[in-house]
């Protein structure tokens, strides 16, 4: 069978497998499975216990559990909901005020936790009845919720990222400065389009009343709700931009600042420590089977020459080098409407790297774009799981649909930044060629 014909079969299986309702990691693995002895026989089974193996000795894939129980210790510790009750006062007074500074929470909560399903719940649970009980538009409050939580996938330390460098063979530390002005300027687009829409019609973010806006004084004092998520967020990226230590020491650096934060505030029990972990443990088993079974399959289709084929097919389109890049970007962003985004990656990421290398596109840049795609795919329907996220904590006159519909406009604010990034490849370049 020629490997065109088994590349279709191959993605026939998948989608078949998904169909019915198999989890993303099983279908991988199964089809993986298959594929090996078909192809080898028994005898070729090694082969995917061996590509499994390669993977998981990574050093740098240590910083993944770190990060993700600094996110879980900082949920049950406070710190977030301190954070917000900090920064809801400031703009408070301003048309769309409490939106603009969810929006920011956001980004901080994003520079100390890397993951995003948290993030949105958090901001569900401390920003949303806020806004509703001010009258905002519930389309606006939920846009502004999803999109600001979906920022995870960006701010370093960002565990999307951090699976891209391992993927892709690139250096995370430069991965994580290259993400961190689109990140921000992605911020800042939200802001300035809650900012004109509620000025334009005060009614859908009305300000906070007058007899709940902080003083000056009030302000400051509020303050202090930022020293410890800054703390964190400049002990952890200082550490990694300033040379200090590598990603997977800095994380690890990050766990015991957040620990310390805890223990500081009396917060820190036994429970506490039980429940984060848990999660820690259920989070990171299901990254790694789906990254298990990806490897596999992506490891038996290289031994076919599959992924050679791709490659050469792609980079034998006629088409201009960066419409080959908005081929990507298409492909990226359909396959993000139904997969989850270390599956996309995975499967993805070994075929499109090497073309993009090929064509003279830095990998880096590509591997910004690449998160701002995973971006999208946290909000586009059918299956956007920041809005399902969102559901599982929102009240009930806060319909599905009526999520879906708020996602709309910062849909198009992605796909514009996107396409900044791709015009101006410097918004993600300068930094990292700044600090070298």
């Amino acid at each position: 069978m020629d490997i065109g014909t088994a590349s279709v079969l191959i993605v026939l299986a998948l989608i078949g497998l998904m169909l019915i309702g198999l989890p993303l990691a099983f279908v991988t693995g199964a089809v993986a499975i298959g594929t090996t002895l078909l192809v080898l026989g028994p005898q070729g089974l090694p082969l995917v216990a061996s590509r499994v193996y390669s993977f998981v000795m990574e050093y740098a894939l240590v910083a993944v559990p770190m990060f993700i129980l600094m996110a879980s210790l900082l949920e049950r510790s406070g710190v977030a909901r301190d954070l917000y009750n900090a920064m809801s006062k400031w703009a408070g007074g301003l048309p769309g005020g409490v939106a603009v500074q969810t929006t920011i929470v956001a980004v901080l909560i994003a520079a100390v936790t890397g993951i995003i399903g948290g993030e949105v719940v958090m901001l569900g649970l401390m920003a949303l009845p806020q806004m509703l009980r001010l009258g905002y538009d519930k389309r606006l409050a939920s846009g502004v919720i999803c999109a600001g939580g979906s920022l995870g996938t960006m701010i370093p330390p960002s565990i999307v990222l951090i699976f891209y460098g391992l993927t892709a063979a690139q250096p995370i530390g430069d991965l994580f400065v290259a993400a961190a002005v689109p990140g921000l300027m992605l911020a800042s687009l939200y802001v300035a389009y809650v900012l004109i829409r509620c000025r334009i019609n005060p009614e859908l973010g009305p300000p906070l009343p007058v007899e709940e806006r902080a003083t000056t004084a009030e302000k400051l004092r509020l303050l202090r709700g930022l020293l410890a998520p800054m703390a964190i967020a400049v002990w952890v990226l200082g550490s990694i931009y300033g040379g200090i230590a590598s990603v997977s020491e800095a994380a690890g650096v990050g766990v015991a600042g957040t620990l310390a934060v805890a223990a500081m505030r009396g917060e820190l029990n036994w429970r506490m420590l039980n429940e984060a972990l848990q999660e820690t443990l259920v989070t990171c088993g299901k990254l790694l089977w789906i990254t298990f079974g990806a490897t596999a399959l992506i490891g038996i289709y290289n031994v076919m020459g599959g992924t050679r084929f791709l490659q050469d097919f792609m980079a034998g389109l006629p088409l201009a080098p960066i419409a080959i890049v908005l081929v990507m970007m298409a492909i990226l962003i359909v396959l993000g409407m139904f997969m989850d985004w270390i599956g996309i990656l995975l499967l993805t990421m070994p075929v499109f790297v090497p073309v993009i290398t090929d064509l003279g596109f830095d990998p880096i840049w590509f591997g910004v774009l690449f998160t701002m795609n995973m971006q999208i795919s946290y909000l586009t329907p059918p299956f956007g799981p920041a809005c399902f996220f969102l559901k599982s904590v929102a009240p009930p006159e806060l319909q599905l649909p009526d999520i879906f519909r708020g996602m709309l406009p910062f849909i198009g604010l992605q796909g514009f930044a996107i396409i900044l990034v791709i015009i101006w490849p410097e918004i993600a370049l300068w930094l990292p060629s700044v600090l070298r």
